[in-house]
This record gives C-alpha cells, structure tokens and sequence, in this order.
C-alpha cells in the first residue's frame, strides 16, 4: 500500500518529536476517574447480555485499565461485562453474547509484524460469529493493524496498518484527529448510527488517531475518511512529514508522495452481518475510551474520548453494543 523510499536529509526533523495525536511532546494517558458513566434508562435490566473484554492478548486496552470507562457504561446500561484472561477457543466463547477485542499485541519479544491471534485462535473466533456471536474488534494506528490484520482478513477487511492524517483546513499543519459528522458528510447510514429514536441519533464522532480500513462487500461504512486523507507506515515517517510541512520545506510535497499513500474513501468504523453474527470494525480505540492525556513540563491534562465536549461518542459507545447485542435491528 506504501510507496517505499525515505528523504534522508530531511529525517532529523523528526528526531525530538513524539507524537500521539496532536501537538508534539511527550505524552501519558490513563483512564477519567471523573468520567460520568451513569445510564438514565438501562438498556437491559441486572445480568444483561455478556460482554467479554478480551486482555489475553497484551492489550493496550483493557477493562481494569484505560477501557475502565468503557466497561463501567456497559455494565451501567445492564450489560455483564468480564474480563477474557484466556486465548480464544470454542469453550472460552461459548458464553459471550459480544466479544471485544481492542488494541491486542503479540506476547512481549515477538519479531515485529507478528499476529496477536493463532491460526487457531482467528478460527474460533471466525466459527463463533458465524454460529451468532457478534465482535466489536478495534485496531488502532501501527503497531496494533499488524497485529490483528490477520484476523480482520477473516471478515474481509483489508487494514492499513499505518498511521492516517490529513492536512488541516489551513493546509499549514498535519491533522490526526478527525471528526465524522452528518454536518462533513461522512457519516454512514445505519442502526449504529440513527440509535432506537432521535435522542440516540448519532451526529457526530471524534477519533484521535488510527489506521485505514477498506471496506469489504456487503459493510456499511460507519466513518469515512476525506477524499485527502493519507496514511503513513509508522510514527518516525509521520512525524517527518509534519516537520516537513510546518517548516513549509521546499521538498515538502515530494516527501508526502514518498512516504504516504492516499487513503481518501477508505473507513475507520463498518459494520457487517457475517453468517449468522454481527461485526463492527473501528481503525481508532481512544474514541471509545475516556482518557486524561497529559503532556509538556509541568503537564496540561486533556480529555481524550468520550470525556471531550462536543462530540456523540457515548451514544456512539452505547449504539454499536445495543446493535451487536440484537437491540437495534
């Protein structure tokens, strides 16, 4: 998907820039104490449908961790949320309703590249969904697209692996958070995203970073990427390009086209039937969290996920399980 290449002269840009999402320097998250994850009117009473929280996996995220808000909104809205400490096989899953995999590596000195999933693993899961299961898998910019493109490949989904972003409307900076609403037109249509009325109506997302994702026969697409989105193969590559830009280098468009693929009409949230199941892919994991991002010396703390005003990913959160779960049809 990448074009190869590098322009060695202008790689000692990015030599003092981390990066995250946004602006250059160093960065901690963990998950929002203060995050309000209260449901009005649960969706299921006590000991709803079961939702299995994978973290057998290395995961970045995970149901004690920065998934915490995630999984305590569920168990609000009535669902029964576990934590699966096991790797997947047909015994591990014959009790999940849904099962959610977010940000899995593979074991610790693992050569790069290498899956997170078993042939074997990938197997029971692909079975389990086509008996009935439903599986919200999240794979968010490289490392975590490599890892689980193995299993997207069962359900026909093609990751990028890289990093996605966008020119700013200035055209002056590099954008790696992209919003996805009714107002830009790159919502999609469907159950996920209309909700079971109109105060559940989805109509606008906030991702903080990510992969692409090609969208197979038969999905919906859920977010789009803009018809000028780009996608680069790691940090190193992205972070040159954006020293590039901002310092408005005269090889600046040539880097772009050496270093980035186009990736405009690509996804980064579908959903599809499979079988008998149901499958959501998202190319982005913060959206879905409730994180404090704390950056620079002394740290300015952020919010980064559900927690940031103005955007309908809660709804969004509690749509997509309502879905996978049977409520939404």
């Amino acid at each position: 998907m990448f074009p190869t290449g590098r322009i060695a002269g202008l790689a000692f840009m990015a030599a003092a820039i981390t990066f995250h999402a946004g602006p250059a320097g160093a960065q901690t998250q963990a998950s929002d104490p203060d995050f309000d994850t209260s449901v009005e009117e649960p969706a299921y009473p006590a000991n709803g449908p079961v939702v299995v929280i994978d973290e057998a996996h290395a995961n970045f995220h995970t149901a004690s961790g920065r998934y915490r808000p995630f999984a305590e909104l569920l168990r609000n809205d009535g669902y029964t949320v576990v934590a699966g400490k096991t790797r997947f096989g047909r015994d591990a899953l014959s009790g999940a309703d849904v099962l959610v995999i977010s940000n899995a590596l593979p074991p610790s000195g693992a050569a790069p590249g290498t899956p997170a999933f078993t042939e074997r693993e990938a197997d029971a899961i692909e079975d389990w969904v086509r008996d009935g299961g439903s599986l919200l898998l999240i794979a968010d910019h490289a490392p975590f697209g490599s890892a689980a493109e193995g299993l997207g490949r069962r359900f026909g989904v093609t990751m990028g692996k890289g990093w996605v972003w966008d020119f700013r409307e200035s055209g002056a900076a590099i954008e790696t958070r992209f919003v996805t609403s009714s107002e830009n037109g790159r919502l999609g249509a469907h159950a996920v995203l209309h909700g079971r009325d109109a105060s559940e109506k989805v109509r606008s997302l906030k991702a903080f970073s990510g992969q692409s994702l090609d969208v197979p026969p038969g999905a919906t697409v859920l977010m789009k990427l803009s018809g000028t989105a780009r996608e680069v193969r790691n940090r190193a590559d992205l972070e040159t390009i954006r020293a590039a830009v901002a310092s408005r280098a005269a090889a600046a468009n040539d880097l772009i086209e050496e270093l980035s693929a186009p990736v405009g009409g690509r996804a980064q949230g579908l959903a599809m039937t499979f079988g008998a199941g149901r499958v959501v892919v998202l190319g982005e994991a913060a959206m879905l969290s409730a994180q404090v991002s704390r950056r620079g010396d002394p740290p300015t703390a952020t919010p980064m996920g559900m927690n940031e005003p103005g955007n309908d990913n809660r709804q969004f959160v509690l749509n997509t399980l309502h879905w996978l779960s049977g409520l939404l049809h």
